[in-house]
Formats: structure tokens, C-alpha cells, sequence
């Protein structure tokens, strides 16, 4: 028996312990351009020097090699065969169940949105952070994110208050932060209300405290070299971070495969592909029922993950015990000496106080997240 697993992030690795525990006698084969897995949570500590490129990159051989894993090097072109082929640029490649963990892209349809660093591109953009705050002596960092219209829970709005946090973080330490001026932007009048009711007020407090302007509810217009433009003003700007929202893999824009109003994979709560007899979805190229509180993130990833190969295996013996995913937001805000704890489910929000041990908490979980895969 054949398993194919697209992709090598969060998803694609949680998924390749779970099948290898279930069928411990099964072929697993991964299809990713790269055999390498990069913690993307952490990149919000380059700018400031805590990370470095060769740190948050994790070569896969040995974790692979450890559960019998084949590995192809290719690029998905399309699905076929009902889910049993996968077309890629190295050819074909059959299977008898697929879990699909190729992660979702950005929208960048905005008009000048390259004069914009997107920061969870990877960690080359978060050394261009890095590089141009070494660069500026002063000035106006504009820094924000948007959504996709027909998809809501289809953004990253979390890694943004991090930066511009870690950003004021830095530049108090190193006694600059009265040179520049920070202004956090946004077309919702309350950002950050899928991580709960509460928190944009809180946040927004925060941002008053630490002296940082605001410039909500106003759509997008347009970015320049030099600045932002919203149907409400402009923002002059020497740096723009923006993280837009997000939609399916390049691969299935063009594909017969069900997909959402907003371009992401169409799934059950079961994580089945709408449509495809076992084939999966997990992680960001998806789009699930539930909440629109659901949080597109390392953490959501594994728990779909999970789910597709219980149900996955469920299938492919003929069982029916199929399980729905756990809709659970958690996350630590890091503010590079801080950290706020935030976990939301269907039950209600917590979220503690700003706190120290937080954000040596998020340090010590990235340590033991990748020493797994090391």
C-alpha cells in the first residue's frame, strides 16, 4: 500500500508520524520541492538577531530516513485519477490514499504590493527586515496585514503584531525607538478579533501604550516605494511589512479539484477533499467548516493533520469510526522580551497578561518541536 503525502511542512511531518504509527508496514511517499522543513514561527526573531537562516531550517534526511520515507523532489502540477495521480514536474507518481499538506500562497494582486516585504514568505524576507532597520537611521515603518474577502479564516494576522511589537522591542534596546515612527495598519476597524472577542481592544491598548499610531477600517488602495494608500489617507513610509491573505496552492488554480470561493481546497470536517474517495487536505491549502475564528497555523495544521490520517486509514480498511478536526486557536504573541498567551476554542478565549515566561515558553517550544525532526 502506497500513501502519498504532498508537501513537508507542519501538516505533511505531523501526517508522516501518524501514517507510519497506523501502518507501520505501508509505503510513504512525500513529494515537496526541498527535502527541508522551515519553523516559520521563529523567523520573528531574525530582525533582531536571536535566529539565523541556518537555525530555523531543518534538513529532513534523517527524520525521513528514520520513518522509511521516500522522498521525490518535484513540484505538483495537478491531481488526477479521482486523487490517485499526482502530476508533477518529474513525472507522474501513483497512489492508493494522499493527504494533501502543500500549504496556501499570498494574494498579491495589490498594485505595487513588491514595494512590500511579506514576512511569512520565508526567511529571506526576514532577513530583508533584518538588513533594512540595520540600514535606516530613522523614519516611518508602516506594518499590517489584510484577508481574503471570500475565505475569512484564510489569514496570518498573528506573525504581524509580533513583528511590530518585536520591531519596538528592538529599537528601544538599541535606544532608537525615538527616531522612527510605527504605524500598524489594517481595513478592519478591530484587527485581531478571530483570536477573540476581547483581544483587539487589548491589543489596540498595547499599541496606545507603546506609542504606536494606528490607521484602520480603511481598504487598500495601493502600495508606492514610499507609502501606503487606503480609500481612507495615505501613510508615508521609508519600510512596509504586509502580510495579505491567503488562497489555495499555484498548482490548483487551474485543477478540476473542489475548491472554496476563496481558491482553497474545499474539505469536510473530516477533512476528506470534497468529491475524491481518500484524499485528504491539511493545513493552510484548505478550507473547513466551522468557526470563522479558525486560524490558519502550525498548530491548526497538526490537528488536521491528525485527523485526514485517522480518517485516511478509517478508509482505506473499510472502517467507519471517522473523527471531525478540533477547531482550536493557540498562539504566544511575542513581543521579543514577552509573550501574551492566547487559546481559543469553541468554548470561549483565554488570554493571559503580557509576560516574561512567555516568551522563553515559545523559545522552549521551538526546541522541542524540532529536535523531533532533527
Amino acid at each position: 500500500m502506497n500513501i502519498m503525502i504532498i508537501g513537508s511542512g507542519f501538516a505533511a511531518l505531523t501526517a508522516i508520524k501518524n501514517l507510519r504509527k497506523q501502518l507501520p508496514l505501508s509505503r510513504i511517499t512525500v513529494i515537496s520541492p526541498t527535502k527541508t522543513f522551515v519553523y516559520l514561527p521563529s523567523i520573528i526573531w531574525i530582525p533582531a538577531g536571536l535566529r539565523t537562516a541556518d537555525s530555523l531550517k531543518i534538513d529532513l534526511t534523517n527524520f525521513f530516513n528514520r520513518q522509511r520515507v521516500e522522498h521525490i523532489e518535484a513540484n505538483v502540477l495537478d491531481i488526477l485519477d479521482n486523487g490517485r495521480t499526482v502530476k508533477t514536474d518529474a513525472g507522474d507518481f501513483s497512489n492508493d490514499g494522499l493527504i494533501i499538506a502543500s500549504g496556501g500562497r499570498f494574494i498579491k494582486k495589490l498594485p505595487g504590493i513588491e514595494y512590500a516585504i511579506t514576512p511569512c514568505e520565508g526567511i529571506t524576507a526576514a532577513e530583508t527586515i533584518q538588513q533594512k532597520l540595520q540600514e535606516l537611521r530613522g523614519g516611518t515603518l508602516a506594518i499590517g496585514f489584510g484577508g481574503n474577502p471570500k475565505e475569512p479564516s484564510a489569514m496570518r494576522g498573528g506573525p504581524m503584531f509580533e513583528f511590530l511589537f518585536g520591531i519596538d522591542t528592538l529599537l528601544r534596546q538599541q535606544n532608537r525607538r525615538q527616531q522612527f515612527k510605527l504605524v500598524f495598519f489594517n481595513p478592519a476597524p478591530k484587527p485581531g478579533k478571530r483570536l477573540g472577542d476581547k483581544v483587539p481592544d487589548q491589543v489596540l491598548k498595547l499599541m496606545k501604550k507603546l506609542n504606536i499610531e494606528t490607521h484602520l477600517g480603511h481598504k487598500l488602495v495601493e502600495f508606492k516605494n514610499d507609502r501606503v494608500i487606503t480609500e481612507g489617507g495615505e501613510i508615508p513610509a521609508d519600510l512596509i511589512l504586509f502580510m495579505p491573505g491567503m488562497t489555495g496552492p499555484a498548482w490548483s488554480a487551474n485543477s478540476e479539484i473542489a475548491k472554496s470561493d476563496g481558491g482553497l481546497i474545499k474539505a469536510n470536517e473530516y477533512c476528506q477533499v470534497d468529491g475524491l474517495s481518500k484524499t485528504y487536505v491539511a493545513g493552510d491549502s484548505g478550507s473547513y467548516p466551522g468557526p470563522d475564528w479558525q486560524a490558519k497555523q502550525g498548530h491548526m495544521a497538526d490537528l488536521q493533520a491528525k485527523t485526514a490520517t485517522h480518517n485516511l486509514v478509517a478508509e482505506l480498511e473499510h472502517r467507519d469510526d471517522f473523527k471531525p478536526f478540533k477547531h482550536e486557536l493557540l498562539c504566544i504573541v511575542d513581543t521579543l522580551s514577552h509573550g501574551i498567551l492566547i487559546r481559543r476554542t469553541e468554548k470561549g478565549t483565554i488570554m493571559l497578561p503580557k509576560c516574561r515566561l512567555m516568551h522563553y515558553a515559545k523559545r522552549f517550544f521551538e526546541y522541542w518541536y524540532l529536535r523531533q525532526y532533527k
